[in-house]
């Protein structure tokens, strides 16, 4: 059902303009690709500040190297991040209980999905400005093959149009519920019930079970990016933003704390303006950030494993099903070793419509078909908007099995995925051109523009 919800609109801050304000409405489009009608909805709700863009899209790896230290320090940092630990957030259907058995620590048997939300709160500091509703800013599905030798990590943009279902209140996070049956963009679902409520939105979108979810505050990431040392970042045009403060010539940068937050927030500095770029941009970061872990002895390192562990476990509230120690190292173990190339950052598909974006639910279920199959997935597009291969950089190794890319009707926005049927045989699925992305073996360098072109 279409509808509208109870809360007020919001205005865009004045300091970053809406990045979907001059869309144009791609109505030729939508019966081509399979998407959904627009519907008549509200906007989703704004911020009072520019956010930052946080490296959340990351954590699903970040998760695996940040709390293998658990096992690396034995005694001191399995007790000191147990401690850590916020209070956990019951999910829908969720069945393990804070204070229930947990399994030993061992790489987890079989997949994993894990959702991890990037929210714009602050967590109260004023270094961020002032806050209004604590809404999503950066929402990404990480998913971990059964025999753990892949990962993809799936990013969906704020401002996408979805049903939001219904939710229940979530006290600790200060959300009210919501009947639900109405639509609205994705980064509302938080502030409508929380954690739970993101998980339940992308569930119905996707199709997908998802029994794990994190969520991050902006502290985070400046802590993480100083743990290692610094991410090296690649501009191949100069990058000027003035409402995030990034001015980045051409060249290799190493950024940390709040440079490597400015970085990922950046939109207006890259070249086609969009919050899509900015998705594109951060997975490159985020690539990065892998080769840096895996690279550098960081792994070989108590020390800075502890250091991430503590970064990661002290900036982040888990799902009640994660609030073990023992569940996040299996989780870990899972992805430790993991050949970069089998790790992809993909973009959902999405097309651009008046006020915000709306699914490619065709494309998008060849992707979700791919992954409840268990299948490899390879991006058949290109990268994400305003990233370009690093000079001299390998490209993508080929795919040695392609299945061919299975046809789907067009569905409404937002509107309910039945759970995929598998595919057959353990052949890699060519995604299609609208789902732009890369791999963690992939070198890539951000496309900026200067404030003249802006």
């Amino acid at each position: 059902m279409i509808g509208r919800s109870t809360h007020g609109d919001g205005a865009e801050p004045a300091s970053e303009p809406d990045a979907n304000a001059d869309a144009g409405t791609a109505a030729g489009a939508d019966s081509a690709a399979g998407v959904g009608p627009v519907p008549f909805a509200r906007h989703g709700r704004q911020r009072s500040t520019g956010p930052a863009r946080t490296l959340v899209t990351g954590l699903g790896l970040g998760l695996a190297v940040l709390l293998v230290s658990s096992l690396a320090v034995v005694g001191i940092a399995v007790s000191d991040v147990a401690t850590s630990l916020k209070p956990g957030i019951v999910l829908p259907g969720d069945t393990v209980s804070a204070g229930g058995p947990a399994p030993q620590i061992g790489a987890i048997d079989g997949g994993v999905n894990l959702l991890l939300v990037g929210s714009d709160s602050g967590e109260g500091d004023p270094a961020y400005g002032p806050r209004g509703e604590h809404l999503g800013d950066v929402t990404a599905l990480l998913h971990i093959s059964n025999d753990h030798t892949r990962a993809s990590i799936v990013s969906f943009p704020r401002d996408l149009f979805v049903t939001i279902p219904a939710c229940a209140a979530s006290p600790t996070e200060s959300a009210p519920g919501t009947d639900g049956g109405f639509t609205d963009k994705l980064n509302t679902a938080l502030a409508d019930g929380g954690l739970g409520c993101t998980v339940a939105t992308i569930t119905k979108l996707t199709g997908q079970n998802i029994p794990f979810a994190a969520e991050i505050e902006f502290n985070g990431v400046i802590a993480m990016s100083d743990a290692v040392g610094g991410v090296p970042v690649c501009v191949a045009e100069p990058i000027q933003d003035a409402y995030t403060g990034t001015f980045l010539s051409a060249g290799e940068h190493v950024l940390s704390g709040g440079d490597a937050l400015q970085f990922l927030r950046t939109r207006h500095g890259l070249s086609t303006g969009s919050d899509l770029a900015r998705i594109g941009n951060q997975q490159a970061f985020l690539a990065s950030l892998v080769r840096t872990i895996t690279s550098n002895g960081v792994l070989n390192n108590p020390l800075t494993l502890y250091s991430l562990a503590k970064a990661a476990s002290s900036n982040m509230r888990l799902s009640t099903s994660l609030q073990h120690v023992d569940t996040l190292v299996s989780i870990a173990l899972a992805l430790r070793g993991m050949d970069l190339a089998q790790i992809s950052f993909l973009q959902y598909p999405v097309d651009e419509v008046d006020g915000g974006l709306v699914a490619r639910t065709a494309d998008a279920m060849v992707l979700f078909t791919a992954l409840a199959a268990d299948a490899p997935v390879q991006v058949g597009g290109q990268l994400g908007p305003a990233s370009e291969a690093a000079p001299g950089a390998p490209s993508a190794p080929p795919v040695a099995s392609v299945a061919p890319v299975p046809s789907a009707g067009p569905a409404a926005t937002g509107a309910p995925s039945s759970v995929p049927t598998a595919l057959p045989g353990p052949v890699a699925v060519t995604l299609p051109p609208s789902i732009t992305g890369q791999t963690a073996a992939e070198q890539t360098c951000a496309v900026g523009r200067t404030l003249v072109n802006q």
